[in-house]
């Protein structure tokens, strides 16, 4: 074989496997399923705030958590298990698109009631969440926000069906969850599930509950030494406190 057929062959190869071995992590993949918030008292994310949109009637939307769930998941509940939904009653004083938005909330240093984002583990496929209808034509979505702070709306689709259903969206491939350089994974985060209604709908005593919100995702991580330094909690305790 002549030796430039040879060098042909040899960089064919190489060009062929680089990309195999640069984006290992993206081709072997553990995925497992991860529950973000399940708003039950003993397992509770966060806090969360529950606020409408401009026209929103005074002194709503009302908030509570609501011992409920659905049965589709849990059965009966027949251990006795203290099992809530996060729920909400609301009516707004003329129709058209108006919201309800579902954010999960802390306080800070001086108390007031901040945003509290709620991380995302390993590169997500889809998120889903319980929602209870009541055959309003309204429709929900999620927010994400990448790790450029840039946030994504998602539709989870209709409501306009009655009692429990799992909402389910996956999530773009053109959301970034990686880069090139470690610390190679970018997590996503949870901003906020919203409500919306519909112009030609009714806005009056409108009841809405929500559970369990749970991602599928890919939590495999090649393993390499030092690899330690790129996980993000210890990348925030290493630089998290230096200015």
């Amino acid at each position: 074989m002549k030796r430039g057929v040879l060098l042909f062959l040899c960089l064919s190869a190489l060009i062929f496997l680089a990309p195999s071995l640069l984006c290992a992590d993206e081709q072997t993949e553990n995925l497992v399923s991860h529950v973000l918030e399940s708003f039950d008292p003993e397992t509770r994310t966060t806090d969360w705030l529950v606020q409408g949109s401009k026209f929103v009637t005074e002194g709503f939307p009302k908030q509570t958590y609501v011992k409920a769930w659905p049965e589709a998941l849990y059965g009966a509940n027949r251990e006795g298990l203290d099992l809530q939904a996060l729920g909400a009653y609301f009516k707004f004083d003329r129709k058209g698109y108006n919201y309800i938005e579902f954010i999960p909330v802390t306080q800070d240093e001086n108390g007031d009631t901040v945003p509290n984002p709620i991380p995302i583990p390993g590169r997500v496929k889809n998120i889903d969440l319980w929602a209870w209808g009541s055959d309003f034509d309204y429709y929900l979505e999620v927010h994400i926000m990448d790790p450029r702070g840039v946030v994504h709306v998602l539709n989870l689709g209709s409501l306009n069906y009655t009692g429990w259903k799992n909402l389910t969206v996956n999530i773009p491939s053109y959301i970034p969850q990686s880069r090139n350089y470690a610390p190679y994974l970018e997590g996503l985060q949870l901003v906020k599930v919203v409500l919306w209604t519909k112009p030609l709908e009714s806005v009056n005593d409108c009841y809405f509950y929500l559970d369990q919100i749970k991602v599928l995702t890919d939590v495999f991580v090649s393993r390499f030494d030092g690899d330690e330094l790129t996980d993000p909690e210890k990348v925030d305790e290493v630089w998290g406190g230096v200015e």
